[in-house]
């Protein structure tokens, strides 16, 4: 068990059929103690429940300060310690350039972006002090490509500037034992695009993946596994691709 020992947050985690939940199965599995954090409260306590007793769920919009430290607060209360933080909550809202209003981009930025940051700086103080801990970011191949599917512009934006922000954490953060990495998903199959796809639709997707299938939300979960553990000790800064060679670079 490559999480033995280990605890982890993730956010956006209560949706049944997201990467969120299936990470959290998934480092259970491997033996990590998790809390879930999501805007959805009951839906996150339900989702930790199904873990087993010793996980915990709990209530966080992460584009609120306030609630990103009380979120915090109560998980290391719950867990005791924490190793690991997934930034994995995400919102995408499909809409042409000049379609984006100030309140939508408002929207998609707070949550993609300044989730990040927020969840992070509410996690930060507790890994310095412990002197080591595993933060991933979500970030989207939309951001690489210049768009995709499901997302605006404003959603590619947000995304890139993820890559950013955890470039640079890394780098603060490295000298205090801290790793910070991110991740690029393509179009993995979750309730954003459940539904949504017509056959025509991913015909034409398919002919430009290499690997000839969409993504499975376990696919990411094995990445942001890989992060979390030892296995990616000597590894910060970096960027995951996890594409199927949709982008290839």
């Amino acid at each position: 068990m490559l999480l033995k020992g280990k605890t982890a947050v993730i956010s956006g985690a209560a949706s049944a059929r997201g990467i969120g939940r299936a990470t959290a199965r998934l480092f259970a599995e491997h033996g990590a103690r998790v809390a879930i954090l999501d805007l959805d409260g009951a839906g996150a306590a339900q989702a930790a429940a199904e873990l087993g007793p010793d996980h915990a769920g709990l209530a966080c919009d992460v584009a609120d300060p306030a609630s990103c430290r009380q979120a915090a607060e109560r998980a290391i209360a719950a867990l005791g310690q924490v190793d690991i933080l997934i930034n994995n909550a995400g919102i995408s809202q499909p809409m042409k350039t000049m379609e984006i209003g100030p309140e939508d981009w408002r929207r998609i930025v707070d949550v993609n972006m300044t989730g990040v940051l927020l969840l992070s700086q509410a996690f930060i103080p507790h890994m310095r002090e412990r002197r080591q801990g595993s933060i991933a970011c979500m970030s989207s191949v939309s951001a690489q490509r210049g768009g995709g599917i499901f997302g605006g512009p404003h959603y590619s934006a947000a995304k890139a500037g993820v890559l950013g922000l955890a470039k640079a954490m890394a780098r603060e953060l490295g000298p205090d034992g801290i790793r910070v990495n991110s991740v690029t998903p393509g179009l993995i199959q979750t309730d954003i695009t459940g539904g949504k796809l017509t056959d025509e639709m991913r015909a034409d997707i398919l002919k430009g993946i290499p690997l000839n299938r969409l993504g499975d939300t376990i696919d990411v979960a094995r990445i942001y596994l890989f992060l979390a553990s030892d296995l990616s000790s000597y590894v910060t800064g970096a960027v995951i691709d996890v594409n199927g060679g949709m982008l290839i670079h």
